[in-house]
């Protein structure tokens, strides 16, 4: 049985500069803002960036400023193209260590999420799916990809809120990396258009296959 990753609270008044900056890029809320910038007061570097961000209201950005004795106006940093932004979000991500990518995958917003859900690190991708802002169309994603670890379809399976999102169950039955075990007791759950489209896949197992078979032959004989 594989063990679950521990997850380590991020104290925001400890972390990086990095951390900072990456978190900054993609905000999932005003909440975390306010964090940063209450946890943070005796840091200046921290204090510049959140000056910087185009992404921190007026009402923190103004508090910010007069930390720091700045201007009211302080100057952001100029806007990029939004190509250009994400493919230097990913670069920063990249940069951080697996403690590092481990924290932010509790509180980063969709687009860190996104990013860390493509992760080499096994724990980071479980610990993305602990992220309280995930959505169920995240989730779906997650459940019909091949390239996450099995673990991540256990997990998945193992939310029962999730798994009453009937997309969700279709996606976990086809894929073929959910374990066979799993994906057989949601076959009977699933409508019989997609019972017949599973029986002809030949990507998951013979048992998957069989089980949506004998459905198939038993609601024939009806």
């Amino acid at each position: 049985m594989t063990e679950e990753p521990i997850l380590l609270a991020l104290d925001l008044s400890l972390a990086s500069e990095q951390v900072i900056e990456v978190l900054l890029e993609d905000v999932p809320g005003p909440e975390l803002l306010a964090e940063i910038f209450e946890t943070n007061k005796k840091r200046p570097e921290i204090l510049k960036l959140l000056a910087e961000s185009p992404n921190v209201p007026p009402e923190i950005k103004e508090q910010v400023t007069g930390q720091l004795n700045l201007p009211a106006k302080h100057a952001e940093k100029p806007n990029q193209s939004e190509e250009t932004r994400k493919l230097g979000l990913l670069q920063k991500i990249e940069r951080l260590t697996v403690g590092e990518r481990i924290a932010i995958a509790l509180r980063g917003g969709q687009e860190i999420r996104s990013i860390l859900l493509k992760d080499a690190n096994r724990e980071v991708i479980l610990t993305v799916l602990k992220n309280p802002k995930m959505t169920e169309t995240e989730v779906e994603m997650v459940a019909h990809s091949r390239n996450v670890p099995e673990e991540a379809l256990r997990s998945i399976h193992k939310n029962r809120e999730w798994m009453k999102n009937y997309n969700i169950n279709l996606a976990l039955v086809n894929n073929p990396k959910t374990p066979p075990g799993i994906a057989i007791t949601l076959v009977t759950g699933l409508r019989p258009k997609d019972i017949a489209v599973l029986e002809k896949n030949k990507n998951v197992s013979e048992a998957v296959r069989s089980v949506a078979k004998k459905l198939q032959q038993a609601r024939k004989s009806h």
